[in-house]
């Protein structure tokens, strides 16, 4: 593969305060630190992370609704910029990315970033909104240069729905771990039960959707609250607020219990938490677990396709448990809390998760060559 000169263009819409576009800032933050130029081709932009964009970047905002109705202006932007390479954050921009990549007739590579397991998020969908979703993704990605995803369990995944032999998909880890993570993690937090420790306090986090399963969350906690004391605190808003409610009120455990919505700064309740639970039905590769971990806070995981699995590895395997059975998750939950394990443990599972490692990745993968300062200083080492 030819090395192209140190710019590189993100194609991607800021939506909303999900995880791609956390962890597309990281991404970006660590390509902006080793010294590459970044366009990003903004198709709309909301939520809390459109200011969390290096200020190095340079932004072109495209104000369209959908990416389909961005084609026009990034087959624009490809013909005037010509950069070394297109990388999509998502796979409905991967697939408008080759479509501009060929109506444009430049020679940019162009990469798909793949985020979550599609079949899984598909299974509750009709056979027709199933095939809507697929087709496009058979037909237009064997024309990505490179197909990029979060987990292994992502790229097997979508090697079986494109039709892809697997060895066309790259797995690149998360740039979850950050210094601003380690830094705003010591903020103090003014959450009672964290304070006061008058019982163990477990955390969750995500958005209150079905993909989540707070429900299963909240029956294993009432399960694990017969037979000792315990206090559960659920960070994140969403649709599904007020049928947990109506279930915490159900199961009696309305003073056991808060939903505190979203909050701008999680870690430091990951960090003051005697354990984080993820009791996602699906998942791509989880950060929350991810960023648990690195900060040394024991956790209990659904067993889901995928990323879980991956990242807890050989030594943590006894903190997975079955999707949607409250029974294992309450009894895993009451044995980490027993018997937690050691924090240079959790930490060791989350090594590879490093902004400069994945930012390290994708440029390799993409054919970005590196400036000379930032060459000689890997030779220096």
């Amino acid at each position: 593969m030819s090395r192209q000169p140190a710019r590189l263009a993100i194609f991607m819409a800021f939506s909303g305060d999900g995880g791609v576009e956390h962890m597309m800032c990281n991404l970006m933050q660590g390509m902006v630190e080793l010294g590459v130029d970044v366009d990003l081709i903004r198709i709309k932009a909301s939520g809390g992370h459109v200011a969390r964009i290096p200020p190095e970047v340079r932004v072109i905002d495209l104000n369209r609704a959908t990416s389909l109705l961005a084609l026009p202006a990034l087959v624009r932007y490809l013909r005037r910029e010509r950069p070394g390479a297109l990388l999509a954050a998502k796979d409905r921009a991967g697939r408008v990315a080759v479509l501009a990549r060929r109506l444009a007739g430049v020679d940019t590579r162009v990469g798909i970033r793949l985020g979550q397991t599609l079949s899984a998020s598909m299974q509750p969908r009709s056979r027709l909104k199933r095939a809507t979703r697929y087709l496009p993704v058979r037909w237009l990605f064997p024309m990505a240069d490179e197909l990029i995803t979060v987990s292994d369990g992502v790229a097997e995944d979508m090697a079986m729905v494109s039709g892809l032999p697997r060895s066309r998909f790259r797995t690149i880890a998360n740039p979850t771990i950050t210094e601003r993570m380690r830094r705003i993690a010591a903020e103090p937090v003014a959450e009672p039960w964290l304070r006061e420790r008058t019982a163990p306090v477990l955390v969750a986090a995500g958005r209150l959707t079905r993909q989540k399963d707070f429900p299963t969350l909240l029956r294993a906690f009432a399960e694990l609250t017969e037979r000792r004391d315990a206090r559960l605190i659920i960070l994140g808003e969403g649709r599904g607020r007020a049928h947990l409610e109506s279930m915490i009120g159900r199961l009696g455990l309305g003073e056991r219990v808060k939903l505190k919505g979203f909050v701008d700064n999680p870690y430091p309740y990951m960090t003051a938490a005697d354990l984080f639970v993820l009791s996602s039905r699906w998942e791509g590769s989880p950060n929350v677990l991810v960023e648990a971990l690195a900060l040394g806070t024991p956790v209990v995981s659904t067993d889901c396709p995928s990323g879980p699995r991956e990242i807890l590895g050989p030594a943590l395997q006894r903190a997975l448990v079955p999707v949607g059975d409250p029974a294992a998750m309450a009894r895993a939950m009451a044995a980490a809390l027993d018997d937690p394990p050691r924090v240079d443990e959790l930490r060791g599972c989350v090594g590879r998760f490093t902004v400069e490692g994945s930012a390290r990745g994708y440029l390799e993968a993409l054919g970005i060559a590196l400036p000379e300062p930032a060459r000689a200083s890997d030779s220096a080492r």
